[in-house]
This record gives C-alpha cells, structure tokens and sequence, in this order.
C-alpha cells in the first residue's frame, strides 16, 4: 500500500473521531505528497525512498519551528508542533539508536579507511546513502565527527 494510500485511509478514520492533531497533520502530509507528484519533472508516482525524504523534511520542518517557539515561550504553537511530529513520525521507519548508528558508523569508517576529520565529506556521503530513513542527518554528522576526532 502506497502513502498516499495509507494517509487517506488516517485522514477518514481521523475524520470519524473527530481527531484535529492528526487530521491536520494528514493533510500536510497529503498536500506534501501532490505537490511532489505534480512537480516538474515528477512522474506522477513516488517511491519509497522519495516518499521517506520528504517525510522527514516535513519533520525537520516543523522540529526547526518547535525551536523557535520554545525559544519565544509560545507553548500553544510548539504543543501543535510536537503533536504533528508524532503523527507524521508514524509513517517514518523506526530510527536506529545512538547506540546502532555508532556502530554502523564504525563499520562504514573502517571498510572506507578514514582515519581524520578530513575524511568527514567521503564518510558523510556514503553514511547518508547507506543509513537514509533510519537516523536524521544531523546525528550521523555529530557521531561521525565524534568517532573521527576519538581516532
């Protein structure tokens, strides 16, 4: 079953109960999804990886926005926020622990040889290929500029 599939199938059932957080959440999920089947170039469909990615676009949207408006004190807007991450997070595969990224990281820096900081760009590209869906870019860039500083 699609995406786009699953999320009409959310958005009715959130529509019988009458579930504002997830309903409005669903529907930016949706509009995400015409919009990139729309654009130029697209080819009307989406894949699993193309759907993912924006998945976690729309969370790292609304994760930028909750930082601004804890740092502005606007509890109201940043409870919308978080209520609409756990929604859309629903649909993201389970993200791999500190403790499991450390060691895919590991692995990855050890089959390719990478010894210094200088190394992080060649490192970076083939994590971010390898671990897409299952951890933010932002921890892998920490963990890696962890454990290659630590050698």
């Amino acid at each position: 079953m699609s995406l786009e599939q699953k999320v009409m199938d959310r958005m009715k059932d959130a529509m019988k109960s009458k579930d504002e957080v997830a309903l409005r959440s669903l529907r930016a999920i949706k509009a995400a999804i015409i919009l990139a089947k729309t654009a130029e170039g697209a080819k009307g469909e989406m894949s699993e990886e193309e759907e993912t990615r924006m998945l976690q676009k729309l969370v790292k949207q609304r994760k930028d926005s909750l930082d601004i408006y804890q740092q502005q004190n606007r509890t109201d807007l940043a409870e919308k926020e978080e209520q609409e991450i756990a929604v859309i997070g629903q649909f993201l595969p389970q993200q791999m622990s500190p403790e499991e990224l450390k060691a895919e990281l590991q692995a990855i820096i050890a089959a390719n040889g990478a010894s210094t900081p200088a190394d992080m760009g060649k490192i970076m590209g083939l994590a971010t290929k390898s671990l897409a869906g299952k951890a933010e870019g932002k921890a892998i860039s920490a963990m890696v500029k962890e454990i290659l500083a630590g050698k």
